[in-house]
């Protein structure tokens, strides 16, 4: 029965991310406002949510490690294989605005989790926590980041309608209520499809003797992501490579400032040690796509293979480590 549980569960994944995408591609275009922004914002929120449950829940259980560990181990997974995968299928445009914001950006909240961590190395404390202090301090970049996408959209929507009003093109005549119910219906296929893969492939590895530990690192962390996985994979199938790059960093972004800020708020993370061999990983992993997306404004088949492989690796590390 777990293994049908988990069949359903990917289905509600891969046919909820074909809606969502869908959906939220023509939102987007009717409101004169790029892909790139849509998949920044109500594509990264929404795929994120797995991510939010999963660490707000183990925040209010006590349970600092999970909480940490999805968030880091999901966004490694995410700017290595999610990102490698999708341009190995259709390499993926990156626009110039991305390579000088949106990336140094993702870079900037991985730094800013790196020095709030190390309590015990920059103020001489006993033991490394993410305190309440540095949960507002993740949710102040937050809004800030917010505040940013807001003035881009209201500046790129402007643009938009200058643009139409010039264009004297029919204009696509757009099912308001049916994409909504696409976006909407997809987003949570996609919650409630990633919620089962978890609980289900998570009662296979402990049938297999996986511990705890390592199902976190894993199991949780690449279940929660499989929402980013499977709407970048299909936005890249549908030629919204915007969308697909979107989803990826702004996932990224959500992950460190809101998610952690808000479990941190909940209550104060206690740092395990091991971790910060990930964080610097994370950060390293950073640089690269941004390194990457600078060759031809683009991340291509050959990146993306060196790129899924170091996830391998480091699957390999983790396995190994534990």
């Amino acid at each position: 029965m777990t293994y049908l549980f988990l069949l359903i569960g990917f289905a509600l994944l891969i046919k909820g991310a074909d809606f969502f995408v869908e959906g939220s591609s023509k939102i987007a275009r009717a409101l004169n406002v790029s892909p790139l922004l849509i998949g920044l914002t109500i594509v990264a929120f929404g795929t994120s949510s797995p991510e939010a449950t999963v660490s707000i829940v183990a925040a209010l259980e006590d349970n600092a490690g999970v909480a940490i560990g999805n968030v880091v181990g999901s966004n490694i997974f995410n700017i290595t294989f999610v990102v490698g995968l999708t341009a190995l299928i259709n390499p993926l445009k990156v626009e110039s605005v991305t390579i000088r914001k949106e990336i140094p950006f993702t870079l900037l909240a991985s730094v800013a989790l790196l020095v709030l961590i190390s309590d015990v190395s920059l103020q001489m404390l006993g033991a490394n926590f993410i305190t309440r202090s540095d949960g507002f301090i993740f949710l102040l970049f937050f809004a800030i980041f917010l505040y940013y996408i807001f003035e881009v959209a209201r500046q790129d929507r402007e643009k938009g309608l200058a643009n139409k009003n010039n264009d004297s093109t029919k204009v696509e005549n757009v099912s308001w209520g049916k994409n909504i119910l696409f976006t909407l219906g997809g987003l949570a296929a996609i919650i409630f499809g990633g919620d089962v893969v978890v609980d289900n492939a998570t009662k296979i590895a402990y049938s297999f003797g996986m511990s705890e530990t390592l199902v976190g690192l894993t199991i949780v962390a690449v279940g929660t992501s499989l929402p980013e996985l499977i709407t970048s994979i299909t936005a890249a199938i549908k030629k919204e490579s915007e969308i697909a790059l979107g989803n990826i960093v702004g996932s990224n972004i959500f992950n460190i400032l809101f998610v952690l800020g808000t479990a941190s708020i909940i209550s104060p993370l206690a740092v395990d040690s091991k971790i910060f061999t990930d964080v610097l990983l994370m950060i390293a992993l950073t640089i690269t796509i941004l390194i990457f997306s600078r060759t031809n404004h683009k991340i291509g088949k050959i990146e993306g293979v060196i790129l899924a492989i170091a996830y391998i690796i480091y699957m390999v590390f983790i396995i190994i480590r534990n």
